[in-house]
């Protein structure tokens, strides 16, 4: 809260805008009651999972949300105001959730049965795993809006969700701090290319033995 105060003080629009601050903190508080709605979905998931296959499909459980800061700057890249609205109807990823797995294929069974429950809605997928961006970035993005359900109604939100495997978000982590680091070689870069090739073909090699073991 006092985060934002101090943000919203360097933006005239909002400088006696009081009721502003008491909504964008409901509104905080309902995204945060959305990530704990998709992470105790995914947690049952996993238990069930465990008890199934014999070993844990997943490997974390990870959250955030966005800082006041990101999300004004966000919507004015976008040439829209800010207001509550706006951040509920313009932006995704206000809450979000990043989840890691042992093996590619846990990462779509994950997928697919959050999905398909009732309460779920798929909004967007991006599979950057089939189709890695050109760096060599793999991940498998859902946007998913669910009710989140209150003393005297319920309403519906929006959340982003990342799934990879635990080398994936290794190699992630990396080229995130790569590209933050500067006067960083394209010599680099083009070595962490060549190491998600590597990292794919032993991923697969990886599911493959896993396989034997269970057949």
């Amino acid at each position: 809260m006092r985060e934002l105060q101090r943000w919203l003080g360097d933006n005239p629009q909002f400088e006696q805008n009081m009721a502003f601050l008491e909504d964008f903190q409901y509104l905080m508080m309902c995204y945060r009651s959305s990530i704990k709605e998709v992470k105790t979905k995914l947690e049952i998931l996993a238990d069930e999972l465990s008890l199934q296959k014999k070993r844990s499909p997943i490997h974390s459980i990870e959250s955030r949300i966005k800082k006041p800061k990101s999300i004004g700057e966000k919507l004015i890249k976008r040439g829209k105001t800010i207001s509550i609205d706006n951040i509920r109807n313009e932006l995704n990823d206000v809450a979000g959730i990043r989840v890691t797995c042992s093996y590619v294929d846990d990462v779509y069974d994950i997928v697919n049965m959050l999905v398909s429950q009732d309460d779920v809605e798929l909004i967007r997928t991006k599979d950057y795993i089939k189709n890695p961006k050109e760096s060599g970035y793999r991940s498998l993005h859902i946007i998913v809006a669910i009710p989140i359900f209150l003393s005297e109604k319920s309403e519906i939100f929006r959340i982003e969700i990342q799934i990879r495997t635990i080398a994936m978000d290794f190699w992630a982590s990396l080229e995130h701090s790569l590209r933050y680091k500067g006067d960083v070689p394209p010599v680099a870069f083009k070595k962490l290319e060549d190491a998600a090739t590597n990292i794919s073909k032993m991923e697969d090699q990886m599911l493959t033995i896993r396989k034997y073991i269970e057949e």
